[in-house]
């Protein structure tokens, strides 16, 4: 077989989840940046809340491309080879907390990075952009 039938993560559904990260960002006081890619790790959605850390958009795309490229937490990352995959990858892959991948019917069609508070901020508020997909 030549071609598959993929799931994609539309433009809607990733404003849906950037609304949803930021109402989430704002209930718990922390302003975030989030960034939202698609399967290819493409940013969809690159957004820097004000008040947030001007070069945590740089985490948070990390985040997101990492957890679209392994389809799984940016966590999951082992810390032995977290600083040798960072640097080997010009850090496109990271093991901070904050990064989630985005699975519908079992295919990973994306990833979200947030960037700016504690890894368990940053965890919660990616949580609740799945939630606005039902990912």
């Amino acid at each position: 077989m030549h071609v598959t039938q993929t799931p994609m993560l539309t433009h809607t559904g990733a404003m849906a989840m950037l609304a949803a990260a930021v109402a989430e960002a704002v209930r718990m006081g922390q302003p975030q940046c989030i960034v939202i890619v698609d399967a290819s790790c493409v940013p969809l959605v690159e957004f820097r809340m004000t008040g947030s850390k001007p070069l945590s958009i740089n985490s948070a795309r990390a985040k997101a491309q990492t957890a679209a490229s392994i389809g799984a937490e940016t966590v999951n990352i082992p810390e032995a080879v977290r600083t040798g995959i960072g640097l080997a990858t010009g850090g496109a892959v990271t093991g901070l907390p904050g990064g989630l991948p985005i699975v519908v019917d079992g295919a990973v069609i994306g990833g979200i990075g947030i960037g700016s508070g504690s890894g368990d901020q940053d965890i919660a508020v990616a949580k609740a952009a799945l939630a606005a997909l039902s990912a």
